[in-house]
């Protein structure tokens, strides 16, 4: 039987604090990334992203994840204001097993969730042993 252990978690007592050197205000989104025999999932946070405002890419071995609020009205009587308004963008390196033309990705209420598939080569196989 397989042990279980507890995976560690991010100490996120702390709010996300934006960064401001690409011009603009970008934060980081807080993903999960789960590893099954067939593929890696990337779970990622984006509140207040569309899907048709991601822009999803897979460049020299790295996926760059950026996703674009739109402005919220001006016009509007703001009673308080815990929502920073900002983009949000990060990049990952894969690594070669990954198939990078399989990769697909799709994006609901906030949250994107990309699926990479493992290329064939890499993945377990089950070998027969015949009788001599």
């Amino acid at each position: 039987m397989a042990e279980l252990q507890n995976v560690p978690t991010k100490d996120r007592t702390g709010t996300a604090q934006p960064e401001t050197t690409r011009g603009g205000v970008f934060f980081t989104p807080r993903v999960d990334i789960y590893e099954t025999e067939n593929e890696l999932t990337l779970f990622a946070e984006l509140p207040g992203v569309k899907p048709e405002d991601v822009d999803l890419r897979y460049e020299n071995g790295e996926l760059l994840l950026h996703g674009r609020v739109r402005p919220r009205s001006a016009n509007q009587n703001l009673l308080l204001q815990e929502y920073d308004e900002g983009d949000f963008y990060r990049v990952f390196t894969i690594h070669e097993s990954i198939d990078s033309g399989k990769i697909t990705a799709e994006a609901k209420n906030g949250v994107l969730v990309v699926h990479l598939p493992k290329a064939e080569a890499v993945k377990p196989r089950q070998i027969n042993v015949r009788g001599a």
